[in-house]
């Protein structure tokens, strides 16, 4: 067993102005040292958060990356600068793509490694670490363990609508050089309730974000010390930025209904909705003229976010570099936006894109503006978004048509109300998933989570103008690294 872990050793100071995950990294840390304080894993779980916004991971190719691309969500030039058009055609084979989607594998298993490593010497050092930061550090690292497996499956295997006995991935629970044999997908669905339904019951009486005094605030809501910020505990502070109580009853919502538990996503979804704990963003703070004081991501609806201050130089170059980055056709986003239907004034039109400079083509682009932001002052951290506060009225209201429709078409209209769209009317089960998906693909454009939806429902992908990509296993199964297939105990 290797005997150290690659981690980031975070920098805590009170007096500090720095977050708590605003790291210097080392190359190895022995792990006697590591998990004899209390600090020690402290440092090791903020270490999992740190690699996953590793731009190779969440912090940009797992959200606004190739998923995106694979969703046909972006205009990718002659030129492709970023060399993702074959991946656009759905061409696995490509060189540029392996690398990508390998060491996106690679990475999430790391993540998972990190996890049992620090599950592991919670049971064999129990005096190390007691009491509420014993149960809030273990919910962290067995949620994170769901989540990171979760994703592997939605990306390298059968959905469980087609296959849901295939054998697919494994779903590794020991820090340990041992092979672990692959799982059927039902095996590891159900694996990763079991983590996250632990990690839930572990966080219900120590998570600060469940007392009444923590708001999801902006940083000049409260004289530059807003309220997630106000724990004595540097560690409990900013808790939407990682796996908190509600994150894990959104990812058990969204594992569930992939899983086609409707009644324990309804019910998961619900306690996020009915908590009333995330705000919907004011137009006064989206529509800002003030760019320093401006929320495009809608900030205080985001029930969990992966915080990477790193990539803002990274994302800039993606969104923000006219025809060499990541643009949208014009003409799209009007098709998108449901322009001739009404959605003329929906905000996430309005304020999430804008022209390229005339005179640089004879089409008309957009780029994304999601994520631009003035980098030296603004209302809230840079985060990339993981699950948002819509997911899961967009979940309730799938899960809900069948017992009350009037409910279901309710947390649609909710929705749309607060994007500045008009309701929907709907008078079929087939009509509300066609409705869920459009409103989807409007809310997290540039997020990575449509191309995931589409696979769950096996539907055929929308190009950017017209006509679609037929459904099928191989378009939506990314092909296994080819060590996994060769070594892996399958």
């Amino acid at each position: 067993m290797n005997k150290y872990i690659l981690i980031a050793i975070t920098l805590l100071s009170l007096t500090s102005c720095k977050k708590w995950l605003d790291v210097t990294p080392v190359s190895q840390v022995p792990e006697e040292e590591l998990f004899k304080s209390p600090e020690g894993y402290q440092d090791a779980i903020n270490g999992i958060y740190t690699s996953c916004t590793n731009m190779n991971l969440y912090g940009y190719e797992l959200s606004c990356g190739f998923p995106e691309v694979l969703a046909q969500n972006y205009y990718l030039p002659q030129e492709d600068v970023l060399h993702y058009q074959p991946t656009g055609n759905y061409n696995y084979k490509d060189p540029f793509f392996i690398e990508r989607k390998d060491t996106v594998w690679t990475g999430l298993y790391h993540g998972i490694a990190n996890c049992n490593l620090i599950l592991k010497h919670l049971e064999e050092n129990k005096d190390v670490l007691t009491g509420d930061m014993r149960a809030l550090v273990k919910a962290e690292a067995l949620a994170l363990r769901g989540y990171l497996h979760f994703d592997v499956l939605r990306l390298f295997a059968p959905s469980y609508k087609i296959n849901p006995t295939a054998k697919v991935i494994p779903y590794v629970t020991q820090f340990s050089n041992k092979v672990t044999a692959v799982s059927s997908t039902t095996d590891v669905l159900d694996s990763i309730v079991t983590d996250l339904e632990q990690a839930k019951e572990l966080m219900r009486p120590v998570d600060p974000i469940l007392s009444a005094a923590y708001i999801p605030s902006y940083v000049t809501d409260n004289d530059n010390r807003p309220a997630e910020q106000q724990n004595p505990n540097l560690f409990l502070q900013n808790r939407r930025h990682r796996m908190n109580y509600y994150a894990i009853c959104g990812e058990l919502a969204r594992v569930s209904l992939y899983k086609e538990d409707k009644a324990k996503a309804l019910s998961n979804a619900q306690e996020v909705i009915n908590s009333n704990k995330f705000p919907w963003t004011k137009s006064s703070d989206f529509n800002q003229s003030d760019t320093k004081k401006k929320d495009r991501i809608m900030y205080k609806e985001l029930v969990f976010a992966w915080y990477a201050p790193n990539m803002k130089d990274t994302l800039a170059f993606r969104f923000n570099a006219g025809l060499k980055s990541l643009v949208v056709e014009s003409k799209y986003k009007d098709v998108l936006y449901e322009l001739s239907n009404g959605g003329s004034q929906d905000m996430r039109r309005t304020g999430w894109f804008q022209d390229v400079p005339p005179g640089s083509n004879s089409y008309g682009w957009n780029e994304l503006q999601k994520y631009k932001r003035d980098f030296e002052a603004n209302p809230y951290d840079l985060v990339i978004p993981a699950i948002r506060l819509t997911e899961m009225y967009y979940i309730a209201s799938e899960c809900a048509y069948d017992q009350n429709p009037t409910l279901a078409v309710g947390y649609l209209n909710t929705v749309r109300k607060n994007r500045q769209v008009s309701d929907v009317v709907v008078t079929s089960k087939d009509g509300l998933i066609n409705e869920l998906v459009k409103e989807a693909r409007k809310e997290f454009y540039g997020e990575g989570q449509i191309f995931y939806m589409y696979k769950r429902l096996n539907r055929d992908i929308p190009n950017q103008i017209g006509g679609s990509t037929p459904a099928s296993d191989r378009m939506y199964t990314l092909p296994l690294p080819n060590d996994e297939i060769e070594f892996g105990n399958r």
